[in-house]
């Protein structure tokens, strides 16, 4: 099959699964097989232990929007708490029938609703936490899906979205689709404005607690993290004309390196490039 004849999310991943030369993506994405080794590898990954920290310590009942073939599933059931899976696509290999599979094979407690995040058929306030992983960017009407979220949080509820496309500007999109490994593919991927996410968060009530810069920890930077991402910078500056000098103060200086860090956070404008965001539902 060429890749120019995929239309679903499972023959897309299908295909990249098949290329022998993107089996590092395959295992970074976790779109590997057995399901069941992928979804614990997560569970264990410095990804998922930057994410648990934001978490609320008592847990109690968690919606999963657009959890895809299960992996955050998988983990907040494995921490303990009781977790709905939202997840439109039907797949028994990426979508809602992965996540069905998984938990029978798995014996854990995972309801599963095969809905889109802008409608869900729960009573209002019936989680402690909402948390979507790599699914804002997805909404057909971001505004809608916020206010779902709000919806179906009890007050002083969390609401965690994370590692979601950001542009800088309109023109930036195509540039966006033409780096994005699968958008080719399948044409599903999308991306928005900084403030658009953050308005719709507003808008939906939410308090806005913390934005995760892209660069900040692990739960944007995965597969790398905090140690991998500094000797890719070192490594990638030592090209540069000066390179190998700037490069061995920043590895030998903590301070020094986390100011230049710093800097590039402020003039990083690459498309697609990860946010994440902590919201509350206010108490009264």
């Amino acid at each position: 099959m060429s890749a120019s004849s995929l239309r679903t999310w499972e023959e897309a991943v299908s295909w990249l699964v098949s290329q022998p030369d993107q089996q590092a993506l395959v295992l970074d994405c976790y779109y590997d097989s057995p399901l069941e080794v992928a979804v614990e590898r997560y569970w264990k990954s410095k990804e998922w232990s930057a994410i648990r920290q934001i978490f609320p310590a008592n847990r109690g009942a968690v919606l999963d929007i657009g959890a895809g073939r299960g992996i955050s599933s998988y983990a907040l059931a494995r921490d303990g708490w009781d977790v709905t899976a939202l997840e439109p696509d039907p797949s028994a290999e990426v979508g809602a029938g992965a996540i069905r599979r998984l938990a029978s094979s798995q014996n854990l407690s995972i309801t599963v609703i095969q809905e889109f995040g802008e409608r869900i058929q729960c009573p209002s306030a019936s989680f402690d936490l909402v948390f979507a992983r790599q699914a804002l960017h997805h909404a057909k009407d971001l505004q809608m899906l916020c206010a779902e979220a709000a919806r179906l949080l009890r007050p002083g509820g969390m609401f965690v979205a994370v590692r979601d496309h950001v542009i800088s500007k309109r023109k930036d999109l195509p540039r966006f689709f033409d780096t994005h490994p699968l958008h080719k593919l399948y044409g599903g991927e999308n991306a928005f404005l900084l403030y658009e996410y953050m308005n719709a968060m507003r808008g939906a009530g939410f308090e806005i607690e913390r934005a995760i810069r892209p660069l900040e920890n692990a739960v944007n930077l995965a597969p790398l993290d905090e140690v991998s991402l500094r000797a890719e910078l070192v490594e990638r500056i030592s090209h540069y004309p000066c390179g190998a000098l700037v490069s061995r103060v920043l590895n030998a200086s903590d301070p020094i390196y986390a100011g230049f860090l710093q800097l590039l956070m402020v003039f990083d404008s690459r498309p697609g490039r990860l946010y994440s965001f902590v919201c509350r539902k206010p108490s009264v």
